[in-house]
């Protein structure tokens, strides 16, 4: 759903608050202390401006520190999330969110029509900090909100908190069932797919960028 956007389109997102550096220890336990994430990537500030605009929607597990203190999402390197994005042809580059998302990878990323958020808002060091009932919340959040976005799919990082988050433990990954979740729209793509932590050791950049292209080509259309 490549798109092109009005002249004076320019990005709502907050820039990062530490400017243009990388985040220190001190900057990630202020992170974590505040509880608070990171704004979501959409074309506009709200779901309802961008509805029918998204191709796709990513779905995190939550901000890391790092992430959190720059506001952009998987910041931290090491991360491959980003490299395999540029590896499987989605993006035409690979992007560097370390000190934050810039303007031209911000109108790059709602002309390609991606748009990126998170089952939950708080920070952690580790996914496995959060609890079930945190993650079965951002769930019905996240059906609350498709139904008003209306992406051609979703794609869900973390095979483990999607079953969490829809009581689905036997979930694999790939294009899921939608009918599977009560209420998702049955025109929206559902997909799950690995974490791309570095702390996965099951995945390489690679291997990640197959399962990409994979959901990037199936979302051409609905």
């Amino acid at each position: 759903m490549s798109q092109h956007l009005p002249a004076d389109w320019s990005p709502w997102r907050s820039s990062s608050p530490l400017e243009d550096r990388r985040p220190t220890k001190d900057d990630f336990a202020t992170a974590i202390d505040s509880g608070l994430g990171r704004e979501d990537v959409l074309p506009y500030p709200t779901d309802e401006q961008s509805a029918d605009m998204l191709r796709m929607l990513i779905v995190g597990i939550n901000p890391s520190p790092w992430t959190a203190s720059v506001n952009a999402p998987f910041a931290r390197p090491g991360n491959r999330f980003w490299p395999s994005l540029a590896a499987a042809g989605i993006t035409p580059h690979t992007v560097d969110a370390s000190r934050g998302l810039s303007e031209a990878n911000e109108r790059m990323l709602a002309e390609l029509g991606v748009g990126i958020t998170n089952f939950v808002s708080r920070p952690s060091a580790r996914a496995d900090e959060l609890t079930g009932d945190e993650l079965q919340e951002g769930g019905l959040r996240l059906v609350q909100r498709v139904n008003v976005l209306q992406p051609n799919a979703v794609a869900i990082v973390g095979i483990t908190a999607f079953r969490t988050a829809f009581s689905l433990p036997k979930a694999k990954l790939g294009r899921q069932n939608a009918a599977d979740i009560s209420g998702w729209p049955q025109a929206v793509q559902l997909w799950g797919l690995p974490n791309p932590s570095g702390l996965n050791a099951h995945e390489t950049t690679e291997s990640l960028a197959e399962k990409w292209r994979a959901v990037w080509e199936a979302s051409k259309s609905r």
